[in-house]
């Protein structure tokens, strides 16, 4: 019955969320006489859980009940509250409140849970009275939909909004990155004058942001210590004794030896040498701290295994990656940096010359580590971490890996003295590598539902 005696009540019904039970639980009636706010806020009419849709500010929108129409209708209004992540009515974003017609979904966010607005109709008696609702200031209509313009009262944390962050301010605001930004450059300043001391701090730095956006992408927490640990025992690796076996046994016993600048050999040869002396033996040498980090978690007890350990994919990613921050920051300031400061400043006869020299050189050779070392060992990392969750073809996995991140690295090497372009046709090669065995680590990882999410570039 719709006629006279009729009436319409409205409800949002819940169709989509992570974790969400469909059913009575997830339908939340829209009374005519007051607001109804969604958020993770627990003053909020309809609260979600904090833990499962961090997507969904704490007060994200809310739905209003416009005026009554002469046909004794009630109108509903959806209104955004200055969320993060944005409010979508029919796949499109939700900038000035507008009117809601049966059938529309409503989206928190572009990923997060999603509703549908509906109608019921229940039989009244003549008798039965309707409380008038107070009007909300006059909507223009707009495309079919209401729009309603947001009031014009500003509120006190909205004017100084950091009052009113709080946990958010570290969490979304990307506040620690900035901290650590503030802290290098003013030892930056510091180091003035200093060129030694200088090269350290801008090269850490760099090797920071960079592994930074590394660790962003896989979307898995993983404890600071834990990666600097891997960084510091691929340093503490390449200073010891260890490193001679390595040189002898594939640059003595295997065909490594890397050719001097006045041996002339050609590319097959080149590339020969440099899989053995270059990428069997140095992936094999940043693969130990992931190895270590395998050995250490089996013989601990939860939670300490899985922060320490590798159990999936994104763990040897995220150790490999940081074990080569390591060797390249080893490599950079202990070997090249140096090497060719004093080639300059003995050919220019001025000091300043070359430390410009090196510092030039500095730069590419750390940012560019993500498609270079970080790009060869999180390769191999993930193939690590695949033989942990697949142990039955653990040695063809992880013979694919070496092998495959070993090519990479001697095809860079050897490239590098032929043809600038083909050297970009293989770091954008070995780059999208790494990004392939990131997108897929994170299909597979067990942790899937409590990885952070992560996108640089907004939906189509």
């Amino acid at each position: 019955m719709t006629g006279k005696n009729a009436r319409h009540n409205a409800f949002l019904r819940l169709v989509s969320g992570n974790g969400a039970t469909f059913g009575a639980e997830s339908r939340y009636s829209l009374p005519p006489s007051k607001e109804m706010v969604i958020g993770r806020d627990p003053s909020c009419q309809v609260v979600l859980d904090a833990m499962t849709y961090r997507m969904v500010s704490r007060r994200h929108a809310v739905v209003r009940p416009l005026s009554l129409s002469p046909d004794s209708k009630f109108s509903w209004v959806l209104c955004d509250l200055n969320s993060a992540n944005g409010t979508y009515l029919n796949g499109q974003r939700l900038y000035e409140c507008q009117e809601l017609h049966p059938g529309d979904r409503i989206s928190l966010g572009a990923d997060g849970p999603q509703y549908v607005f509906e109608y019921e109709y229940t039989s009244i008696t003549p008798a039965t009275t309707v409380n008038q609702v107070v009007p909300l200031p006059s909507a223009t209509n707009y495309h079919g939909h209401t729009q309603l313009k947001q009031p014009d009262y500003v509120s006190f944390t909205q004017l100084f909004p950091i009052i009113s962050t709080g946990k958010d301010l570290t969490r979304k605001a990307y506040l620690i990155p900035g901290i650590l930004t503030v802290i290098f450059v003013v030892l930056m300043f510091a180091t003035v004058g200093r060129p030694q001391a200088n090269q350290v701090i801008v090269a850490t730095y760099i090797a920071f942001a960079a592994y930074y956006f590394v660790y962003q992408l896989c979307g898995k927490q993983k404890p600071w210590w834990v990666l600097m640990a891997a960084a510091m025992s691929t340093i503490l690796i390449l200073l010891s004794p260890l490193l001679d076996l390595f040189i002898f046994f594939f640059r003595g016993i295997l065909p490594g030896t890397l050719p001097t600048p006045q041996e002339s050999i050609t590319f097959t040869e080149l590339l020969v040498r440099m899989f053995f002396g270059a990428g069997l033996m140095e992936e094999l040498l940043k693969a130990l701290p992931i190895l270590g980090a395998f050995a250490i978690g089996r013989i601990l007890s939860s939670p300490w295994r899985e922060r320490i350990g590798v159990w999936e994919p994104l763990d040897g990613i995220l150790l490999g990656t940081a074990s080569a921050v390591g060797f390249t920051l080893l490599e950079t300031l202990g070997q090249y940096v140096p090497d060719i400061t004093q080639n300059v400043t003995q050919q220019v006869g001025i000091g300043a010359a070359g430390q410009l020299a090196g510092l030039q050189l500095l730069i590419p050779r750390i940012l560019g580590s993500v498609a270079g070392h970080m790009a060869y060992s999180g390769y191999l990392g993930y193939f690590i971490g695949l033989a942990v969750l697949k142990p039955s073809r653990s040695w063809q996995i992880l013979s694919i890996g070496y092998l495959s991140a070993s090519a990479l690295h001697a095809l860079w090497n050897a490239t590098g003295s032929i043809n600038a372009l083909l050297l970009v046709v293989v770091g954008v090669l070995s780059y999208a590598f790494l990004m392939a065995a990131i997108l897929k680590a994170r299909a597979l990882s067990p942790t899937r539902s409590q990885n952070f999410a992560t996108r640089f570039l907004g939906p189509k």
